[in-house]
């Protein structure tokens, strides 16, 4: 697989692996009731996600980050979509629904975001896996 932008934002999207780009990060899929819980390591090339204890913290800024861009633009669009209405439990009922519908994706994908576009160590090394 030649490296692209396209082929990058590809493999985040699904959840693979930042340096094979083949195993997957997460034991389950993102739509599932299944655990959500991280695999430890990758299980095609053998990368060790968590480089040290509590590696995985700086996810929770990312996280917090996700989450007030999409209060802002749930309120913003409520804002628009009721003419102006500026009742606060319309827009205390849509942040939490906007909150707690968001948090299984925010909690995936701020790990995506730190492993594949944070920490440098973790780049896509074609070179040293199978490539076919």
């Amino acid at each position: 697989m030649k490296y692209t932008l396209s082929n990058e934002l590809k493999s985040a999207l699904e959840g693979k692996c930042p340096r094979c780009r083949k195993g997957d990060l997460f034991k389950a899929p993102l739509f599932s009731f299944r655990s959500k819980k991280m695999n430890e390591t990758c299980p095609h090339c053998g990368l060790k996600f968590e480089k040290e204890p509590g590696y995985f913290y700086v996810a929770m800024y990312i996280s917090y980050a996700f989450n007030v861009a999409e209060l802002l633009t749930a309120c913003f669009a409520t804002y628009f979509l009721t003419n102006n209405l500026e009742s606060p439990w319309l827009y205390l009922g849509v942040s939490l629904s906007a909150a707690i519908l968001m948090a299984p994706v925010n909690y995936r994908y701020s790990r995506v975001v730190l492993l594949y576009w944070l920490t440098p160590s973790f780049r896509y090394r074609p070179d040293i896996y199978d490539v076919q």
